[in-house]
């Protein structure tokens, strides 16, 4: 009878044992069925104290880099292959990447992420800051003309009402002259008085003198030179300026900037090349913005050939605008120890 209830117990025993290997295989089983096996570089986390792999397409940060730190191959830049469960549930002081639970990590020497180990040597990480310039040409859309009219007289008002006078009609001709599409208008008035110096004795007025200037900005840049010759004939009998400019700049400037930004990369591809590495990832571009400088016309030459107007129209030739852009930026150069 005691041998009899010995076996029970053993068989009891048993059971249990089966049990709960059948249930710790099942448990593993589905830990198991939750890992992921990923590719890629080590790196750092860019607030700082973390360590992320860095895929072709995703960052995973390593929860449990400690495990791994002491390792001769974990540093920046290595490749390596990890095991191990993404936690994406897990609260973090690193916001980068998906958190990763590791369970085995190895290097691993062929390509990853696009890198390579090269003789099993760690790769060394350099940056390197290069500038890129690019200058293209453009036909104005736009001409600014400013002429004046200036009148003296011994009298303020009267050197007022006859600038005046005058200033109505050249307001006049020019919009005539330039079309419905132009826009003309007063840009400036100076009203003040005239003085001789003699020696010895305090300045004398002798006179007052009125200044009036006005601003044609049209699109229909043929018309420039009839404007400057429509203004001279009404009375004006100052050419302040004439400028070619570009409105609608925006293709112009995004051109320019492109040429820019292929130079920049293009000198840091060499600088790499030169270096024995490769280009890894640009770090950071700054724009040194577009500059688009303006056509000015020589006024000195406008206001002789205005003079005579009504022998012949004042010829304008308009040249080409040069846009300009600058681009700098830093960028991730890896080399061979």
């Amino acid at each position: 009878m005691k041998i009899r209830e010995g076996e029970i117990m053993m068989r009891r025993k048993v059971l249990m044992l089966l049990s709960v290997i059948v249930l710790i295989s099942a448990v593993s089983a589905q830990a198991l069925a939750k890992e992921i096996t990923v590719r890629g570089r080590l790196g750092r986390t860019v607030e700082g104290g973390g360590w992320i792999i860095q895929t072709d397409s995703e960052k995973y940060l390593v929860l449990n880099f400690q495990r791994f730190q002491n390792e001769s191959w974990f540093h920046v830049g290595q490749a390596v292959e990890a095991t191990g469960e993404p936690r994406p549930d897990a609260i973090t002081t690193q916001m980068e990447g998906t958190p990763f639970e590791v369970r085995t990590m190895r290097p691993f020497d062929e390509g990853a992420s696009g890198a390579q180990v090269t003789n099993g040597l760690r790769p060394r990480l350099t940056r390197v800051i290069v500038s890129g310039d690019s200058t293209i040409q453009a036909q104005p859309d736009t001409a600014i003309v400013n002429v004046a009219v200036v009148t003296q007289s011994k009298r303020a008002l009267d050197a007022q009402q006859e600038n005046a006078n005058k200033s109505d009609a050249v307001v006049r001709a020019l919009k005539t002259a330039a079309g419905a599409g132009a826009e003309v208008k007063t840009s400036g008035y100076n009203l003040q008085p005239q003085y001789v110096y003699n020696q010895n004795q305090p300045p004398t007025i002798t006179g007052y003198q009125a200044s009036n200037s006005v601003t044609v900005t049209l699109n229909d840049l043929s018309k420039v030179g009839a404007v400057i010759d429509a203004a001279a004939q009404a009375g004006a009998n100052n050419v302040q300026s004439i400028a070619f400019i570009l409105r609608n700049d925006r293709q112009a400037k995004q051109q320019a900037l492109t040429e820019a930004t292929r130079e920049a990369v293009s000198k840091a591809q060499a600088v790499a090349q030169a270096l024995g590495g490769r280009v890894t990832r640009i770090i950071e571009v700054q724009e040194g913005g577009a500059v688009i400088r303006p056509i000015y016309e020589n006024t000195d030459a406008i206001r002789t050939m205005a003079a005579g107007a009504q022998a012949r129209p004042t010829p304008i030739e308009v040249g080409s605008l040069d846009i300009t852009s600058q681009v700098q930026l830093i960028a991730e150069v890896e080399t061979p120890q």
